[in-house]
Formats: C-alpha cells, structure tokens, sequence
C-alpha cells in the first residue's frame, strides 16, 4: 500500500514539472504506439477519418464549412466556439481542485494526516493543531509554488510556441462572387492571404501550407501534394518516411496510418510540399484518441529523477525500520505504549522529506525564470540538471560558430570565372520554390537586379518542382520561358550535382563531362571551398514543353553551368564563448553536413582545431566499436546525414558522456531527441523546436554558456537540500535511538518534534534563492546517488556527536535526568537540535568556511536567523507551557554557543576530510 502510494507521489511529481506541451506529444508517441499499433479506429474518430478520405475535396470543403481559399477569421472564431481549441487532453492544465489534490495524495501528507487523526482521538488538540499546520503549510507552499511554475512555464513556451501557415480569406469576396453571378459582372476577386497561427488556434475547415521541417498540427486530408514524404516513425515504427498522395481514397484499409491522403497530428514533413484542410483537432485527432485511452504516458524518468526518487525511497525504507525500533525500545523502557506510538508516528514524520516536492519544483522553476532572462527558454524543467551536467556540447556550423548572415560572394562558371547566367539561374530557382527556404536562397533572392533583368512574372511561368530532400541533397524548379519551352533547373550539392551531368558549359559551348573536366571542377570548388566559401552548383537543361509534372527521374542529363559561392564568416564571439565553454569542462564537436574545406577553415578560424575531419562517409563504414574511439579523438565531422548525427550523438552517449546537441533544421531533428538534452533555437523549423529541451532566443554559444551555468546553479542548489535532509534526518534518528535507550523518559515529546520539523521545513523554503560558489559551477555536475548514502553516513552522526554532549550537560550539568525534570530536558535539546538542524544547510551548502569565505543568499540567511528566534522564543516566551516547554536558565545559553561552535567546527573538519577523498559536488 505505502510503496503503490509512493509510486503515485512521484508519478503524480513528474506530471507537475510544467513539461512542455508540445514536446510531451513527441514522448507519448512511442507509449501509443506500443499500445496499439495498428489498432482500429477509435469509434468516434473511424467515420470521420474514413469519410474525410473517401469524399471529394470539394465536397469535403463544403461539408466543413470550408473553402479551398480556406476560412474566414469570423468562421474560425465561431467553430473554434463550438469544438474548442486545438489541445489533446495532457495538454490542458488540471482545475485547480484536482492540482491542490495531486498536492495533498503524497505518502508524506497522508502519514501527516493519519497521525493527526491519531493525536484528535486520543484527545491531543495541541498535538492535532501543530500536525494540521504542517499538512495545510505542506499542501498550500506546493501547490502555490506549483501554480506558479506552471504559469511561468507557460508564459515562456508560448513566447516559442509553433505556428502553421493557414490561409485565410475575407468575407466580402463572396459577397462580390454572388455580385458577380448574380449581375453577371466580372470581378477580380482578391487572393487569400497566408497567416501564422498558434496551433492551438486552429480549427476544422482551416486550409493548410505545409513544407519540409514544419509539424503536422492536426489531423488532416491533403487537397494537394508534391513529393510529400511524411516521417510517421514515432507512430508506427518505420524507420524511412512515408510519401502521401491527394488521391481520392478507397477505404480498403483498417489502419488509419495507412491511408495515402490523410496527414496526422504529432508527424512532420520530410520533404514535399503540400496544401491541406483540417478535419479534426485536439481530442478528435486519431493522436488525441489514442493519447485518452493510453494507460501509461509518463516519460521515462530522467537520471535526476531517478536519483531523487532513490533518495526519497532511502528516507522512507529508513523510515519503516527505525519507526518501529523507536516504539518497541520507547514502550518497553517507558512502559507507556499510547505515548511511545506517538513518538514513533512523531520520528516517523521526521523523517519523510515532505518537502522535497516543493523544493524542487521552485528551484526548478527559479531556474528556468533566470536562465530566461539569458535568452534561454526551458520547455521540460527537468531538463536543467541535464543542462548543468552537460559535458559535451555537438553543434551545427552554420549560425551557431558563423554569424548566420550568408551572403552570396561570387557566382562564376565552371572555370571560376564571373557568370551573371549562373546567377540569373540561381535565382530563377529560389524564386520559384515553395519549400523550405534555406539563407541561401534568401541570399540569392537579395539580388533584386536580377529580378529587374529577368522579370520573372512577365517572362516566366512555374511549370513543377521536384522538393530537396536530404537524400538527393539537391531541389530542382522547372519553367516555362514564353511558353515555347521548358527548363529544368537544378542547385544543390556540388556531389549530388555532379551525379546528374552528363556535360559542362564552357563559355557557349556545352562539353562533355569527362573524367578530366571533372578533375578540373573539383579543384575549382575545392579551391573556393579553401576560401572558406560555400558552394552550390547550378545545372539545368531545356526541355520540350509537353509534360506538366516532373519528378526525379528527370534529374538526369543536366548541363553543369557554374556555381553561386557564399560567404557567412564566424562571429566575434565564437572563439571566447568556445574558450569559456572549455573552462567549465564542456567539450565541444562541430557535426554538420557542409563540406569539409569550408568547415575545417571556420573552425581554425575559432581556434577549434582538429587533425582530421571526420566525414560522413567514414562514419557510414565504421562499426560501433570503431565509432565510439573516433567521437572521443575528433573533434569535427562534416558531410553528415542526419542518421550520422544521431549515430554520433548515441555513440558519445554510450561512451558515458552527457550530451547536449544545438541544432535548428530539419536534419537536427533526429540527433536533438537522441541527445541527454536538445537546444534549439527560436528561428528553427517546427521539429527541431519540438524536439528540443532548450530554446535560445539568441543562436549564441555565449548564451548557451550562460545557461549551462544557471543550470549548474540550480543543480547545486537541489542538491543541498538531498544532502542535508539526508544527513539531518540520519543524525536525528541516530540521537533519538540513544536518548530513548539511556533515559527514563521520552526525550522529546511528539508534538516538540512536529513543531521542530515544521520550522525546520519553512526554513528551508529559501534555498532556490542561495548563492553558488564559482567553483561548483566550473565543472559538469552529475548526479550521483551512491554520494548521498556515503554523506550521510560521514555528516549524519557528527550532530549526533553534540546531541549526546546536550543530553550529558541537560543530565549532569542542570539534573534534568528524572521525569519530574523531563520538561527542562526536552526544551534544551529541542533548542539545541533546532539550530543545529538549521544551520546545518550553511555547513554543508560550501566546502569553504561558511559565512566568511561564503556568503549565503539574503533570503535564506534572513529565514535562518528568523526560526532560530522563533526556536528560543518558544520556550523563553509566554507560549512555553501551550508547548509543554520551559524556560531556559541563562546559563544554558554559553554552553549552547560552545556546543554549536563546536558543531560548525567538527563539520568544518570533516568536510575537509571528505573532499580530499571523495570531492565535493
């Protein structure tokens, strides 16, 4: 029972990290597909579905509401009225009556509450009053801190939530239609206009633009598609995407996933292009049915999670063996069995770390607010300690080392000479495609002279495009020039390129493309790429104009034209963010899929050196074992696929590394999930965004620098909690067990260790706003459950060392070694144990000397200062007898300095010894 409630604590903690919501789709993709796949359709969803696939476009449209200039804003509104946002039921945030139950079903507050029901039976109001504070402290502190995080959380996703491109159209072009039909006059209707949209926002009816890189966010059936490839491998398991069809469909399949014209929320687009309408969102989508019938969701927990929870299962095993150690030895030795199950229930209470919940999740949350105010947005809190532990840092090239402002340097023929045809060429092709735009073609299309030369709207007409894909590593644009014949034009990479001629254009003469010509063209594109330029290479061929629709077989029998070079030189800050990085022992290995030359000359340039460039090809032929040496020996590999990212990325994982890995394409997308943590960047393409942990605003290693250290921040100050309840709790018990053994009386009552542990709870509220030292944020910070058992054997007895010496000075020095003295007794020791259970997060925060070589954080030094008043306030002031406590003789109080002093001493010492030998995390 205890163990299943336990479980449920910690399931019921990791749903309350305020994980981001689109992100958590990625993760519950693979749970739904485990658990059904294949399945049929959910009976609500299958007639939908089915329907949608089955009708024609413009019967579908018109059943919807719908348009193929998509809808209105006021249609929009209206249906988004009636079904509601765009929101899958783990997506909405709880009420909060079900949030502040999620923060009262823990193990810790119902053991609270069970020993409250306790103490009003037997008639301990006192005793019941001072537990039901505890409870209601425990619950109200979490859940407000809870309510909190959540909101800040999802204030900064939505400052990088994703958007989809929907058309949208104004209502009075149907009035001027009907005008038209029904007057009979000819009017030129405006074209609907492309919107970003939230896609919460979305609704069904709402037209679509999909490209490569962009999310699928919702279900929906295609209207048109050009070499559509969709990756479902989340869902269903296939590793190659799957190309889909505006076909009309005939129903001849039970698994949804099979049909050709139907898109699905939570894929994304491979590579293709496609318009498409919506017909379903949030529950209705065959993701959302599936995601409300699966039984476990939960994301695998994280290494710190699992380390929280080993911690927590530590202190509660702990628990169920002492609790009852103390009531056998308490009822034997006392004789009274009512008060030693009180006392047990009270060391019981003490001993569960009821405030773990709510110390992570604020210091969690604290973290996540400061690292936003660095230009870093944490989608899933979890992922800061991960963040903080981050030992290498994979990273593209373009953007992260440049300054991501290419511009095109020099257009030449196959020569290297100026060619204004291999311009004219370039451009016509970035013109013309509707995919995903890279900064090359936006630098080429910059030149607006060659628009003004070539007037492409009045001179040219698109007849196709063939889509790039990362396999062809190449996109072609087929025009019309004056309708009396079409060209084929090809850019892409100089490789791939090279694949697909059969001639070379030299000056007005077109030759064949022999093994020596060739030779000759890579030496000029090598020598380009020397300069640190990037090169793509330009190919086309004229065709008769009798064919409309192309593919890629007709990349074929190109004529090599020339090559658009471009230039986008390393930022300024690169080499001392490297350096910085460096410093605080984060190695970093550049993965990208440019070219080697271009790649090795940029990472020189930022004094990132390396004897070798690892390339894809020689990744392609290694095996793991070979793999796993090569990722630790070099430090950069050019040519990558995006599967030799991911290879790399799992091999240094493998190795023992945490792995953070920076990307923002399409290609990035694969190695971003494979990594410990994922960073992205704010300008990404949708996948990456979703894919990732961490979003930049800034695509910046400074920025990322920055990060890692408030994660590490954050880290330190989590761990300072573990560490110390651990070894307080240890040290408590240790004390108790001597005290019950050798003393004819209960050596506290229940209810001065229930107000004890509440102070020393409250006290504790500050540490997600303690200073850090310099040098626990200098290295990687893992975390290391064993360390915390082996603390809390070194630090927990040494309080225990200077309890005992209370008891001794309360026995021999005052005689308050008989019942009728107990209360004497027990209001030293709950003073003593007090402060030193509160001073006991400044011994152990530093492995300085605390307070003089470090300074804690104003908040908690104020917070330590107010219950060590509060504690011997309690039995100096007027409420000592509602407490059972008494005064104090005043010379108890030299004598408690001495002891503290010692204490802090003893402490000083012994973390001396224990960072020599084991160091200090």
């Amino acid at each position: 029972m205890a163990i299943a409630t336990l479980q449920a604590l910690f399931a019921s903690f990791v749903r309350s990290r305020g994980i981001g919501r689109h992100f958590r789709r990625l993760l519950m993709l693979e749970s739904l597909r485990e658990a059904s796949p294949g399945q049929a359709l959910p009976p609500a969803l299958g007639p939908t579905l089915a329907r949608a696939a089955t009708e024609a476009p413009a019967a579908l449209l018109q059943r919807l509401g719908s348009h193929a200039d998509g809808l209105s804003a006021s249609q929009a509104e209206a249906i988004r009225q009636r079904v509601g946002h765009n929101l899958v039921e783990q997506d909405k945030a709880p009420p909060w009556w079900l949030h502040l139950w999620h923060c009262y079903r823990t193990p810790f507050d119902l053991l609270l509450t069970l020993l409250a029901v306790v103490s009003y039976v037997t008639e301990d109001m006192k005793a019941t009053l001072v537990i039901g504070s505890m409870v209601v402290l425990s619950v109200a502190i979490r859940f407000v801190q809870e309510r909190r995080s959540n909101k800040a959380a999802d204030q900064l996703k939505a400052m990088v939530s994703n958007t989809a491109t929907v058309l949208r159209r104004d209502l009075a072009e149907d009035a001027a239609e009907e005008a038209r039909m029904f007057f009979e006059v000819r009017l030129h209707p405006q074209p609907a206009q492309t919107v970003e949209l939230p896609i919460a926002d979305l609704v069904p009816g709402d037209v679509l633009l999909l490209s490569a890189g962009d999310m699928i966010p919702a279900d929906c059936r295609l209207l048109s598609a050009k070499d559509l490839f969709v990756a479902q491998a989340a869902m269903t398991g296939e590793s190659l995407p799957v190309e889909k069809f505006a076909v009309h469909q005939a129903l001849d399949t039970a698994n949804p996933l099979d049909l050709e014209n139907i898109v699905f929320m939570g894929t994304n687009v491979v590579s293709g292009s496609a318009t498409a309408v919506v017909v379903g969102t949030g529950g209705a989508t065959y993701f959302g049915a599936l995601a409300q019938r699966a039984t476990a969701t939960d994301r695998t927990p994280t290494q710190f999670q699992a380390g929280v929870n080993q911690v927590a299962w530590l202190l509660i095993r702990f628990m169920f063996v002492m609790a009852p150690l103390v009531l056998f030895i308490n009822g034997f030795t006392k004789g009274d069995w009512t008060e030693a199950f009180l006392f047990a229930m009270s060391i019981a209470v003490g001993l569960t770390p009821e405030m773990l919940p709510m110390i992570v999740t604020s210091t969690l949350a604290k973290g996540a607010v400061l690292l936003s105010r660095r230009k870093v947005i944490v989608k899933r809190l979890d992922a800061i300690q991960n963040f903080g532990a981050m030992d290498v840092l994979c990273t593209d090239k373009t953007g992260t080392l440049t300054q991501d402002r290419i511009f095109l340097s020099r257009h030449t023929d196959i020569w290297g000479e100026p060619s204004d045809e291999v311009l004219e060429a370039a451009y016509l092709n970035s013109h013309y495609q509707t995919g995903l735009k890279n900064l090359l073609d936006v630098a080429v299309l910059e030149h607006t002279e060659v628009d003004r030369a070539l007037a492409p709207a009045a001179n040219f007409r698109k007849v196709d495009e063939i889509p790039f894909d990362f396999q062809r590593r190449r996109m072609s644009v087929v025009v019309a020039e004056r309708d009396d014949h079409h060209r084929l034009i090809c850019k892409g990479a100089v490789e791939e390129i090279l694949a697909v001629c059969s001639q070379a254009r030299h000056g007005s003469v077109d030759e064949p493309l022999t093994v020596e010509l060739l030779a000759r063209v890579r030496r000029v594109t090598a020598a380009l790429n020397d300069d640190g330029l990037r090169v793509v290479a330009v190919a086309a061929k004229d065709l008769p104009p009798t064919q409309q629709t192309y593919g890629v077989a007709d990349e074929a029998g190109l004529t090599l034209i020339g090559y658009v070079a471009f230039l986008d030189p390393p930022k300024s800050s690169t080499r001392p963010a490297l350096q910085a990085l460096a410093e605080h022992g984060v190695k970093v290995k550049v993965l990208t899929g440019d070219n080697e030359r271009v790649t090795a000359k940029i990472c020189r340039e930022v004094g990132l050196k390396d004897e070798a460039t690892v390339l894809g090809s020689d990744v392609e032929r290694m095996s793991d074992a070979e793999l796993a040496l090569s990722v630790e020996s070099h430090a950069i590999f050019a040519k990558l696929t995006p599967a030799h990212k991911e290879r790399i990325v799992r091999a240094l994982k493998a190795n023992g590394h945490v792995v953070g890995f920076m990307g923002d394409g399409i290609n990035d997308a694969p190695a971003l999930r494979a990594a410990d943590i994922g960073i992205s960047v704010d300008s990404a393409v949708d996948i990456a965004k979703e894919a990732a942990d961490i979003i930049l605003l800034e695509k910046s290693l400074m920025v990322l620098e920055e990060g890692v250290v408030e994660g590490r921040k954050t880290f330190a100050n989590m761990l300072k909690y573990i560490k110390m309840t651990a070894s307080s709790n240890f040290g408590n018990v240790f004390s108790v067990l001597v005290a019950s053994a050798f003393i004819p009386f209960l050596p506290m009552l229940p209810m001065h260790l229930l107000v004890q542990n509440l102070l020393y709870d409250f006290s504790q509220v500050a540490i997600p706003f303690d200073n850090v030292d310099p040098e626990l944020v200098a290295q990687p910070q893992q975390w290391n459950p064993a360390d915390i058992g082996r603390f809390m054997l070194f630090f927990g007895p040494v309080s225990s060392v200077f309890d005992i010496i209370t008891f001794m000075v309360m026995a021999w020095v005052f005689k308050a070694n008989t019942p009728e003295h107990q209360t004497l007794f027990q209001s030293g020791w709950f003073v003593e144990g007090l402060m030193t259970q509160t001073l006991v997060v400044h011994m152990i925060r530093t492995r300085r000397i605390p307070f003089l070589q470090s300074r804690p954080g104003g908040a908690l030094m104020a917070m330590t200062l107010l219950i060590m008043a509060i504690g011997i306030f309690l039995p100096m002031g007027p409420l000592a007898h509602y407490f059972k406590l008494q005064a104090l003789p005043w010379t108890y109080f030299p004598i408690l300095a001495a002891i503290l002093l010692g204490y802090m001493g003893l402490t000083q010492a012994m973390k001396a010894f224990y960072s020599r030998r084991f160091g200090w995390q």
